[in-house]
């Protein structure tokens, strides 16, 4: 096999070097499935990962990339075969297992899932793992007994990749979605998904914590976490929920007991790391039926080469990025 190009990290006297290097196969690790990838995705966590010294990369070097999209090449598993499509994402995958900035990956098989077949690779990576993330999010909610009706539903950080993804979800699902964003200005974008109102950041936290606030939501799907989630919780509807995936604002979250003892409200954490097999091959399939939002998807991404990941991995910890953005390999 020839080689090929990775976007690869590697330390050397302490010091990070970062960028795209022609590597053999033999860099890979001798996982079973071998896969052409096609296309990843850029997210958040992978921002952190490029990041000199992130405490997440336990051992350099390391291809970054936590979703891919591709075709198996090779397979010592016997659930695939050479030429079949497929998805992975999460695991170690990208963190300490090199990932999908890669023009070939190499992926133990209980880590492989395959392409459902009403998506494209292409359409697979547009969902990544935000999409993934928001799809559990809306599943674990309504598993928790949330059904469409009057009352809104809120999702944070709305015009990120999770965000975008659940309030087009959502949207299509039936739900009144209120959408809440740091960049006001891109309220249109998020009236495009479908969402039937936008609102500031500040209108969810204004930087005070109360016990109890006016109800306002439903619900919550909340990819940012810190004291905004500590604030919407006081705001939720008797017997609400919250569906909790990230951390953009903080790992802290300094609620009281009130809304859980008083309102009765739930706060779900959502895992699309190491989420169940079953549970995900479950909403994959969700995201390829009543939760594909294909009318939405040339609204949120925007695809880019591999020469442009490290540029794009710096926009997205600055927050210069909006939904989702698409890494074309193959």
């Amino acid at each position: 096999m020839t080689d090929f190009k990775a976007f690869y990290i590697d330390q050397s006297d302490g010091k990070t070097n970062a960028g795209i290097k022609t590597i053999s196969i033999d860099t890979l690790p001798s996982s079973e499935v071998l896969i052409k990838v096609h296309y990843s995705s850029v997210n958040y966590k992978d921002g952190m990962v490029s990041s000199p010294g992130n405490p997440m990369v336990k051992e350099y070097p390391i291809i970054p990339g936590i979703d891919l999209a591709g075709i198996v090449v090779h397979s010592k598993d016997d659930r695939f075969n050479e030429g079949d499509a497929v998805i992975a994402t999460s695991y170690e995958i990208g963190v300490s297992h090199h990932g999908g900035y890669s023009e070939y990956a190499s992926i133990p098989g209980e880590w492989v899932i395959p392409l459902p077949d009403e998506l494209t690779l292409e359409e697979a990576m547009i969902y990544g793992t935000a999409g993934f993330t928001a799809a559990l999010s809306i599943h674990k909610l309504e598993k928790n007994g949330l059904a469409p009706g009057e009352e809104p539903v809120l999702v944070t950080g709305a015009t990120g990749g999770v965000g975008s993804m659940a309030v087009a979800m959502l949207a299509k699902r039936g739900y009144k979605v209120e959408a809440s964003t740091g960049s006001i200005e891109h309220k249109d974008y998020l009236f495009e998904l479908g969402a039937a109102t936008v609102v500031s950041r500040e209108e969810v936290y204004d930087g005070k914590l109360r016990a109890l606030s006016k109800q306002r939501w439903v619900a919550a799907v909340d990819p940012v976490g810190g004291e905004p989630l500590a604030s919407l919780l006081s705001q939720l509807h008797y017997n609400g929920a919250a569906a909790v995936s990230g951390l953009t604002a903080g790992t802290d979250v300094p609620t009281q007991v009130y809304p859980f003892i008083l309102r009765g409200i739930n706060l779900l954490g959502v895992d699309s790391v190491y989420c169940p097999m079953e549970t995900r091959k479950e909403v994959w399939n969700r995201l390829a039926g009543d939760l594909k939002i294909s009318d939405s998807f040339d609204r949120i991404k925007e695809v880019i080469s591999l020469e442009q990941v490290p540029e794009t991995l710096t926009k997205i910890l600055e927050g210069k990025t909006r939904g989702r953005t698409i890494v074309k390999l193959g």
